[in-house]
């Protein structure tokens, strides 16, 4: 069984979205495996979430929490300075997306069960999934963030399969026993059967080239609709894909964005040379399609974190969705996507797209706003 469940802002509290993932963590017998990025959650949503787990290990659950460090080698804002220098040696985009999480590690560390810090650096462990009994995952593009749960556009899904969870189990067991994001998601994705519906699990950064390229594959064989909610959209494949069919206009293609964070990227590829020749695809994407672009509150530290966060691409009866954003970075860093062949979702999903695109202005000048 699979269901998706969105999150949109002011739709639920934070609380309502606690429970749920304690009713998750409450069902484990045996086993739980949590690979988070982002984990910050006061009172009362925090204790909700720490009970939930605290009490899994009390009754036995072998519990396992993996996050993402960027504290643990290096000064306050060094992780995300080392990654800003890594992008502009390679060519990318020197920006904050995902912006840097705000995990307190001596919090996760004062939780009674086994934890593991993966440095973040300079590539993010960026997932945000769970597995319960080596049968069911919790997945998705959601962190586990007051922000996230009540203040960001975001899909949570829960998959209900044993090979599904096997998947997600084996990527696991790389972040956990080598600590290293480079050495994760080196499983190749295989076609799984879940009650019909064919799925298939991806994970980076060891599929990353290749699942971008998958992606641009599904939007440039697809003959009735393309829907699009990511942040940012800076992945070459994907990118020259959605350009070349914006220009050509035959397919129902449309999206959302994040405006500031595009804004950015705008700004920062018109300063790099190795950067330039993705402004004009980009630009010309979100003028020539109807994309929207939320305007969130830009990053800056202590700000709240209102993005559109949505990661979720639409082929006509194809659903990609999990914590990769569509872009270079992403395929750097540790991120899963779940490819999930079924009519009904991908009707769900792309009917959220075009709610969610409908609450914000044209992305059409994102472009001439940055420069």
């Amino acid at each position: 069984m699979i269901t998706i469940t969105s999150l949109d802002p002011g739709g639920q509290e934070p609380l309502d979205v606690a429970n749920r993932v304690a009713e998750f963590l409450g069902a484990a017998e045996h086993t739980l495996e949590l690979a988070l990025y982002d984990i910050r959650l006061p009172d009362p949503a925090g204790t909700v979430v720490r009970e939930a787990l605290e009490g899994a290990a009390d009754r036995g659950v072998k519990v396992r929490l993996a996050y993402n460090d960027e504290h643990e080698s290096e000064p306050a804002g060094g992780a995300q300075r080392d990654r800003e220098s890594r992008e502009h040696r390679s060519g990318l985009p020197r920006v904050p997306v995902p912006p840097p999480p705000g995990t307190q590690p001596d919090l996760i560390e004062s939780l009674r069960l086994p934890t593991c810090g993966i440095p973040g650096v300079p590539d993010l462990m960026h997932h945000k999934y769970v597995v319960r009994d080596s049968r069911a995952v919790w997945t998705g593009s959601t962190n586990w963030t007051n922000d996230a749960w009540s203040l960001q556009e975001n899909v949570i899904v829960v998959v209900e399969s044993e090979p599904v969870a096997a998947a997600f189990r084996a990527n696991f067991e790389e972040l956990w026993g080598t600590r290293e994001v480079d050495r994760s998601g080196l499983h190749e994705p295989q076609r799984l059967d879940v009650a019909g519906v064919e799925v298939s699990a991806w994970f980076t950064p060891g599929q990353g080239r290749d699942l971008s390229h998958r992606i641009a594959k599904a939007i440039g064989s697809a003959n009735r609709r393309v829907r699009i909610a990511s942040p940012v959209i800076t992945a070459g494949p994907i990118l020259g894909t959605l350009a070349e069919e914006a220009a050509e206009g035959k397919l129902d293609l449309a999206g959302v964005v994040d405006g500031p964070q595009v804004s950015q990227v705008f700004r920062q590829w018109s300063d790099n040379p190795r950067s330039r020749w993705k402004v004009p695809l980009l630009a010309s994407v979100l003028s020539e399609a109807p994309f929207a672009g939320k305007p969130s509150t830009p990053y800056a530290p202590g700000r709240i974190h209102d993005y559109m966060h949505a990661k979720v691409t639409v082929a006509d009866d194809v659903v990609f969705c999990g914590s990769f954003n569509l872009s270079r970075s992403g395929e750097m860093n540790a991120e899963n996507v779940l490819e999930i062949h079924d009519a009904a979702l991908a009707d769900q999903m792309a009917g959220y797209i075009d709610e969610v695109r409908a609450r914000y202005p044209s992305a059409k000048d994102l472009h001439t706003t940055a420069t």
